[in-house]
């Protein structure tokens, strides 16, 4: 192997509840990628299982919502491998190895666990703490090169090229010996000849990666609000969508006509937002439209707009999950094809370790 070959890899919890924020701050970016380079999409059901165990049955159908999800918004899975995380069992595997690797003060540092865990810290799962690592053997189990981020997960990305890169330094000898690697372009005394494991690149999205709460501008849409109308759901019907839009918090002031005055006005910033990335468009395109309007006159417009982007997306949904029988397909499928990367690339990992392997 003369170069690492281009690959994605991303997921997303299914933790149910899928809304707008994880739509346009992620599976609607992952479309256009599925031309560019190999992809693989993930439903990341190991991960859902950090902060508790759902009821029977409640992850398995939220399983087959994320990936009708990601097939209604245009994930082909043909051009693309979709598949459930724990089904391949090398994630797992991978990520033990790399809780060997990964140092505490690593993941002490670790913010998304500070919010997650908040003032019952010392009741959270040992899982909880650890998911950076896990997230690192996600991408890595198929020395992915780059992954898309949003702003919040920017920090585990660069844990995992820390992991990476420690990894490739401890075993750098037993890779060049073993010729696994891959011949680093610039090696020095504390970098080695050979690495097997690439340092991932985040491919940050542009506007609007953050959708933030219809009730509250300042806190992230989120499927645990406990409040309905804090979000849009992605199989919210087209009544529900209008009702959400029409109730979302806004200030009395008119839009304005350039962007600068959306700031300190966090919620005026945020439906902006959402009509120009459902519409292609710039936040200032949107203000060159509706600068100087009423919100009375902004929301109907967003609504119409919603509704149209949406409902062939949700309609695809509900098709979907009447027929978990192809959807399970779909998942087996992806499994195999994703086992058939990770496979060989645990067996180096395990060979470049010492583990013994009479198989």
């Amino acid at each position: 192997m003369t170069a690492f070959q281009n690959r994605v890899f991303s997921g997303v919890q299914p933790t149910g509840n899928l809304h707008l924020g994880n739509y346009l701050g992620a599976v609607s970016r992952w479309v256009p990628l599925q031309d560019q380079m190999e992809t693989i999409f993930c439903v990341v059901d190991l991960h859902a299982i950090t902060a508790g165990f759902p009821e029977s049955g409640v992850l398995r159908d939220a399983t087959r919502e994320v990936t009708a999800a990601y097939i209604a918004a245009g994930i082909d899975a043909k051009k693309s491998i979709i598949f459930n995380q724990s089904q391949v069992r090398e994630h797992a595997e991978l990520a033990w190895i790399f809780n060997c690797v990964a140092r505490m003060g690593w993941l002490n540092r670790m913010t998304q666990f500070k919010e997650k865990a908040g003032k019952n810290r010392e009741n959270a799962s040992a899982g909880l703490f650890a998911y950076p690592n896990l997230m690192a053997a996600d991408i890595l189990a198929y020395r992915a090169t780059h992954v898309p981020v949003g702003d919040d997960q920017k920090q585990h990305l660069e844990l995992t090229r820390d992991i990476a890169a420690k990894f490739n330094n401890d075993f750098g000898a037993s890779i060049k010996d073993l010729g696994l690697g891959v011949p680093n372009p610039t090696p020095s005394p504390e970098v080695p000849e050979q690495v097997y494991f690439p340092l991932t690149e985040p491919m940050i999205a542009g506007p609007a990666t953050r959708i933030m709460s219809l009730r509250d501008g300042t806190k992230k849409m989120s499927k645990s609000d406990p409040s309905d109308l804090s979000r849009i759901n992605l199989r919210d019907d087209a009544e529900a969508i209008a009702k959400k839009i029409k109730k979302a918090k806004t200030d009395a002031d008119a839009l304005p006509s350039e962007t600068d005055g959306l700031k300190e006005r966090p919620e005026a910033d945020n439906l902006v937002g959402i009509y120009a990335a459902l519409s292609g468009k710039s936040k200032q395109d949107i203000l060159d439209d509706f600068g100087g309007q009423q919100f009375s006159a902004f929301k109907p417009a967003l609504s119409d707009l919603a509704v149209e982007k949406l409902s062939p997306m949700t309609g695809e949904m509900r098709r979907l999950m009447d027929d978990p029988v192809e959807i399970d397909k779909v998942l087996k499928d992806g499994a195999e094809r994703a086992s058939a990367i990770a496979e060989p690339i645990l067996k180096d990992v395990r060979a470049i370790v010492g583990f013994l392997d009479v198989r």
